[in-house]
């Protein structure tokens, strides 16, 4: 299996690979909360911040990720960097979830989390506006910054709200959007075409432990 210049296959081994030892270090006590769950004892555990975006509660809960990174990573994917791909996701994922730890903590909800949902919502708000349409429709807009991030803000919770499901991290969820809206406005991700990778590129459901 060809791994190089596939970013979004890249991170589904990671996952796959996480899961495996998630499930070796649940035989160990703590460790596996210790490794891989993410909650507002970060600054112990910095690397929570990372390694909670690769991690999943449960099979159910990595195949419904999967699929959404198949789907959303594979069209990201074609119009950046392996390098560029790998650092939005670990950085939506990562700021998604510590939004959810410290602001969903403040809703009463349960602070620890794990899963790449945070991150995937990223990708999706990334082609929503980072597509020649979109962007085409807020030139003619003549939108105002401040205006540009209360239309992305609304349309993060609408969505989030539409795609709720029971034990989701409806924060980090929206603020991934939110996150992937705002870079797809500005084309974070693009690369020229001579800047494209030569090989055809292939290309969180955050949920408490």
């Amino acid at each position: 299996m060809r791994l190089r210049g596939r970013p979004t296959l890249q991170t589904l081994v990671v996952i796959g690979v996480v899961f495996l030892v998630q499930q070796v270090t649940g035989l160990l006590g703590g460790l596996r909360y210790a490794l891989f769950v993410l909650d507002v004892t970060v600054a112990a555990r910095p690397w929570s911040a990372v390694t909670h975006v690769y991690a999943h509660a449960n099979v159910g809960h990595l195949l419904a990720n999967a699929v959404g990174l198949a789907l959303a990573g594979s069209l990201v994917a074609r119009r950046t960097t392996t390098l560029r791909f790998h650092a939005f996701f670990v950085l939506v994922g990562g700021l998604a979830g510590l939004a959810q730890v410290f602001l969903g903590g403040l809703l009463g909800a349960p602070a620890g989390v794990v899963g790449a949902s945070g991150a995937i919502f990223g990708l999706f708000g990334y082609l929503l506006t980072g597509n020649p349409v979109a962007a085409g429709l807020f030139d003619r807009l003549d939108l105002s910054v401040r205006a540009q991030v209360a239309v992305f803000l609304v349309v993060a919770v609408a969505v989030t709200l539409a795609t709720a499901s029971p034990r989701a991290a409806l924060v980090g969820h929206g603020v991934g959007l939110a996150l992937g809206l705002a870079a797809g406005r500005v084309r974070a991700l693009d690369v020229s075409p001579a800047r494209q990778p030569a090989e055809a590129v292939e290309g969180g459901d955050y949920r408490r432990p």
